[in-house]
């Protein structure tokens, strides 16, 4: 398990206090920053931070019940080669 998720998962019930309804950016397992919607965190968060060394989850009571896991759509990858 990844360890940023990991800190999400086993600190879910104290990251509500702060960050009830919030998308939040884990690095290093800590928050390093909250939003109000996963595109504003995602291209915030991409400025700053390479993909691969943070997560965003949405903190909410329930994230970890398995109705709550989806995919994100308007995420796109892509690589050029030369």
């Amino acid at each position: 398990m990844d360890k940023n998720y990991e800190y999400f998962v086993n600190n879910l019930k104290d990251l509500l206090t702060n960050y009830d309804e919030k998308f939040i950016v884990i690095k290093n397992q800590d928050v390093i920053a909250s939003y109000d919607s996963f595109d504003e965190a995602y291209a915030a968060t991409i400025k700053k931070e390479k993909l691969g060394d943070f997560i965003i989850q949405h903190c909410v009571a329930g994230a970890l019940e398995p109705s709550a896991h989806f995919a994100w759509s308007n995420v796109t990858f892509s690589s050029v080669t030369a």
